[in-house]
């Protein structure tokens, strides 16, 4: 794979272990690279079904050997005088807590639990073409939960206006339910370059 812009790659998301390797939190790779430099952390990488361990300096030293071989949904970073690949996952050397996650409500996860699709016309949007909508309208009694918020696109919002789907003639495509696991998360593990992720991701987030 080409090595894309250096401010892409840095942005992308590492998933972090605690010491006794259980999943508590997603960085970006410039946060993740801060930890590795300063000695906090290591690398875990997964290949063939088993994972190996590497402080920053031996992470270095792999990504070189591997350099030659780059598979598809790597990501890499060239510096000055070499190119080291981004970690996929990170373990805290001196952290051993687990952290209380909460499922947080607001645009970004909803959208993602309903990917990014009108609940209403049941068409796919960008971010900036959809709202969020009260299925049965607070000046109804409605309230703020998971299961009476989705993603609308603009259009169908305004014809719901204050309305319940049933006085505006309108339908749900799905009905909405509260995730059993951060819609964001579940919106990465998706993608095939965070496909490693899943091995420590059993039951949290």
């Amino acid at each position: 794979m080409a090595t894309v812009a250096a401010s892409d790659t840095l942005s992308t998301s590492v998933l972090v272990l605690n010491r006794l390797y259980m999943a508590v939190h997603v960085v970006n790779v410039r946060r993740a690279f801060g930890l590795l430099f300063c000695r906090l952390a290591e690398v875990i990488h997964l290949e063939e079904g088993t994972f190996a361990n590497y402080d920053f300096h031996a992470w270095r030293e792999i990504s070189e050997l591997r350099a030659e071989m780059k598979q598809p949904h790597d990501d890499w970073i060239r510096a000055v005088n070499f190119e080291i690949q981004a970690p996929r996952v990170v373990r805290l050397l001196f952290y051993d807590r687990v952290p209380k996650h909460s499922l947080r409500l607001n645009r970004h996860t909803v959208f993602a639990r309903d990917g990014n699709r009108c609940q209403y016309c049941g068409r796919s949007f960008s971010k900036s073409q959809l709202s969020l909508d009260h299925v049965i309208p607070r000046s109804h009694g409605g309230t703020t939960t998971w299961e009476n918020v989705v993603c609308a696109c603009l259009k169908c919002n305004i014809r719901k206006g204050g309305r319940t789907p049933h006085a505006a003639r309108m339908k749900l495509v799905t009905k909405p339910v509260r995730p059993k696991r951060s819609p964001l998360l579940m919106l990465k593990l998706s993608n095939p370059k965070y496909e490693s992720w899943k091995t420590w991701l059993n039951g949290v987030f």
